[in-house]
């Protein structure tokens, strides 16, 4: 099984527990535990849309969408397109039945999609790729697509490499099969460069680098 289609079947199976997350539907015990142990998640949600705005009459690609929450908070916020793509089935399941449920769907679309595979016939003003590149071995093809896509923004999240977090998390989930990957803020700056991304800053958010690249027009 290559490495895409097994982190394709993790998210199906893990997609409720996921978008449990960020709906809270569940115990007030583990709602309190995701708040001690994943409170980096709900900040990086923030300050990802603090760093979208002006969100109104813009396009936004939204990479690893997950249940959704990034591209509907953008669409709620009167985005003039989104697209969010996920290659979970399920992931993107959820994200239809919610966008739905809100009526979102004049301005929000998703689609089971890899990004290396996606050629719109559309740039879009912003891209984001939050909590993807916890999982990519190589990011440097998704970066150049997103590059290649994007006319003015893209705001990422890498997971940092010297927290007391990593040997847990890296043993969790490797008793599910699944790679995890971190990065020093050395090695992060190479990786941006090497994809032709220049312009950036780095803001350490918990456990999490979030970047904010400047595209050049």
């Amino acid at each position: 099984m290559n490495k895409e289609k097994q982190q394709s079947d993790f998210w199906d199976d893990y997609s409720e527990d996921f978008d449990a997350i960020y709906s809270h539907e569940k115990s007030k015990f583990n709602n309190l535990l995701d708040k001690v142990f994943r409170q980096d998640m709900y900040e990086r949600f923030q300050f990802t849309i603090e760093e979208s705005q002006p969100i109104s009459d813009r396009t936004i690609l939204d990479v690893g969408c997950g249940p959704g929450y990034y591209s509907l908070a953008y669409a709620r916020q009167g985005a003039k397109k989104v697209i969010g793509i996920d290659y979970s089935e399920k992931m993107i399941r959820l994200a239809n039945e919610r966008m739905k449920k809100e009526n979102l769907g004049g301005n929000c679309q998703f689609l089971v999609e890899d990004i290396k595979d996606y050629n719109p016939d559309l740039k879009f003003d912003i891209s984001v790729a939050i909590g993807l590149f916890d999982y990519i071995k190589d990011p440097l093809p998704y970066l150049i697509k997103m590059r290649e896509l994007t006319n003015e923004k893209i705001i990422l999240t890498f997971p940092r490499l010297y927290t007391w977090r990593v040997p847990i998390r890296k043993i969790r989930l490797m008793i599910k099969k699944l790679d995890v990957y971190f990065y020093s803020k050395g090695r992060l700056k190479i990786l941006l460069e090497s994809a032709g991304l220049k312009k950036y800053k780095i803001v350490d958010i918990g456990k999490l680098h979030c970047v904010v690249v400047f595209i050049d027009k």
